[in-house]
């Protein structure tokens, strides 16, 4: 006769045997039977109990995101349940795995306009790659079980509704997971040998070629970096890739758009060929010439062709295609388009250096980021929100390949950031933590300093207090209306954070910012330093007015370097004309 067990507590089994060793969430009393069953397991499974569901959808999806292990996150019936939505969109959108156990109220009062009862099914049926009801308590780990394994291969969503009175009943404890079984697997097809050497043709002959990787070419650092230098070539990535190579390799451009550096949209507006690998970046067709020759590497047939007219394609993963291409080309031994955009970011790199120790009130965002960088180690976890700071971190930070960055990227929820360092930190206790928000999204959150200090998490949350929704003021300033419902009201998020339990730091000059940080790098638990920044909007790379053209008088001119004060920043025009870039 085998033995019993709860179904609730069978399916706890399934998620360890799945290595999931935390879960995040809030109970209701429709979640009470696998309350009991993670109470029963603790020594197994840590619960970490958040104030707001969506904090925990967040953590889950940023953990995901930073990890590649399928983040977990539960909510109650009826309004728990709504609440994970916004986190699960975010798994959704960036193509990371979560698992979402949501409660249900019990079998015998559902369809009765219980209290609390929805009809759960048909609102997470547009965020899921997996959407079920447990229909049976025997059934409930198997389905939990199918629901891990569709969320990995589909790089999504799965959502398991358990109502109420499933979870308490006994089953027989005989359910294998399948864990052990699924393989995950890299082995994509082999590049075709035509096709790369039509693409390293192409490379070779233009005037003004290329690289732009994304994050499908995170492995392939070294094989870059080598192709670049062989052929002379320039690199540049999504947003999303930085990291990928250390920010301070002098060919790395960052990237492109908003959340970009100059150097960045430069290089992409004037190629006239691209290497676009591992990367589905939308905005790249705004940057790119119409008419550039496009190299497109992916492992996805349905993205071939579609931010961009292309010349060579190439169904294959990034590393070996790199590593063909190396092997296939000659070495160049110069190019002075590459000569011309090195320089053009020695010239961005100094523009921005001059601003890092700025002692004005309120302060500049440079020096904040600076002393980031100064404390940050070599394996330190960015999580970052969305506004203006997304610009500011992605352009700042001074990324190591060690290091690990992530944001709420196509989806862009404010309120990422601290939710996504809890789960950072409970899946890398041991490494340096930062959460880097404004003070629109941190307010949307900051409940949440609770959690970080209930579990003794040692994380940095640094808040940039501008009073304004920075990036949506510069959307209403671009489309020339007034400014309508941007303006935040001042809190001190110091003291508010002393009153949560963390260390709190108001910060208002330079003298205090250099003090805060040097403290925070050595302070066990929680640290929150609001730093009272101008509502200064970052430099608009995308649009930048440094020298009369079609676009801009010399009135306007005058008046973009005045604002942003961009004296020494050199136009593309200046290194193509120093470099005799044909």
């Amino acid at each position: 006769m085998s033995a019993k067990i709860n179904a609730a507590e069978a399916m706890l089994k399934v998620l360890e045997d799945w290595h999931v060793d935390h879960l995040f969430g809030l109970p209701g009393g429709s979640f009470d039977s696998t309350m009991n069953a993670i109470h029963n397991r603790q020594d197994t499974i840590k619960y970490i109990q958040v104030r707001q569901e969506e904090t925990g959808a967040i953590a889950a999806s940023g953990e995901a995101k930073l990890t590649g292990k399928i983040g977990v996150t539960f909510g109650s019936a009826g309004p728990g349940a709504v609440h994970l939505l916004n986190g699960l969109y975010d798994a959704k959108h960036d193509h990371a795995p979560v698992l979402a156990l949501v409660a249900q109220v019990p079998t015998d009062t559902m369809n009765t306009d219980y209290f609390q009862e929805l009809n759960q099914n048909p609102i997470f049926e547009d965020v899921s790659v997996y959407n079920r009801t447990v229909m049976t308590a025997q059934q409930l780990p198997a389905v939990v079980d199918q629901a891990i394994r569709q969320a990995y291969e589909h790089s999504g969503v799965a959502v398991v509704t358990i109502p109420k009175d499933l979870g308490w009943a006994e089953i027989d404890d005989t359910f294998q997971a399948t864990a052990d079984s699924f393989v995950f697997t890299d082995n994509y097809p082999l590049p075709d040998e035509t096709a790369v050497q039509k693409a390293v043709e192409i490379l070779r002959d233009a005037k003004r070629p290329l690289i732009y990787f994304g994050l499908g070419a995170k492995k392939a650092a070294e094989e870059l970096k080598e192709l670049s230098e062989k052929l002379q070539i320039p690199l540049m990535s999504s947003a999303l890739a930085k990291g990928t190579i250390e920010d301070a390799y002098p060919a790395y451009m960052l990237s492109a758009g908003r959340v970009a550096s100059k150097a960045g949209v430069d290089a992409i507006s004037n190629a006239d060929a691209v290497l676009f690998i591992g990367t589905n970046m939308p905005f790249v067709q705004f940057f790119a010439q119409p008419d550039a020759k496009f190299i497109q590497v992916d492992v996805k047939p349905t993205n071939m062709g579609k931010r961009h007219k292309i010349d060579v394609g190439i169904l294959a993963d990034a590393k070996t295609t790199l590593q063909s291409m190396i092997k296939a080309s000659e070495p160049v031994a110069s190019r002075p388009y590459y000569d011309a955009l090195v320089a053009d970011k020695k010239n961005w790199n100094e523009w921005l250096s001059k601003f890092e120790n700025e002692d004005k009130s309120p302060l500049g965002v440079e020096p904040v980021f600076a002393q980031i960088n100064r404390i940050a180690e070599d394996d330190a976890i960015f999580a970052v929100d969305v506004g203006n700071v997304t610009i500011d971190s992605y352009r700042l930070l001074k990324m190591k390949p060690t290091q690990k960055i992530t944001t709420s990227a196509w989806y862009a929820t404010m309120g990422y950031g601290l939710p996504t360092a809890i789960g950072a930190k409970e899946s890398y206790p041991d490494r340096q933590v930062f959460s880097i928000s404004g003070d629109g999204g941190f307010t949307m959150v900051m409940h949440d300093i609770l959690t970080q200090v209930k579990y003794h998490e040692s994380i940095i949350n640094v808040v940039l207090t501008n009073e304004s929704l920075g990036f949506i003021e510069g959307e209403q300033d671009d489309s020339r209306q007034p400014h309508s419902g941007v303006d935040l009201i001042d809190a001190n998020f110091g003291d508010a954070a002393e009153a949560l339990g963390a260390k709190g730091y108001e910060v208002r000059t330079l003298a205090e910012l250099k003090q805060a940080f040097t403290e925070a790098k050595d302070i066990e638990g929680p640290v929150v330093i609001d730093v009272k920044i101008a509502n200064d909007r970052p430099l608009p790379v995308e649009q930048l007015a440094l020298e009369p053209n079609e676009y801009f008088n010399q009135d306007a001119v005058d008046a973009f370097v005045e604002k942003y004060r961009t004296d020494g920043l050199k136009p593309m025009s200046y290194f193509l004309k120093e470099f005799n870039v044909e």
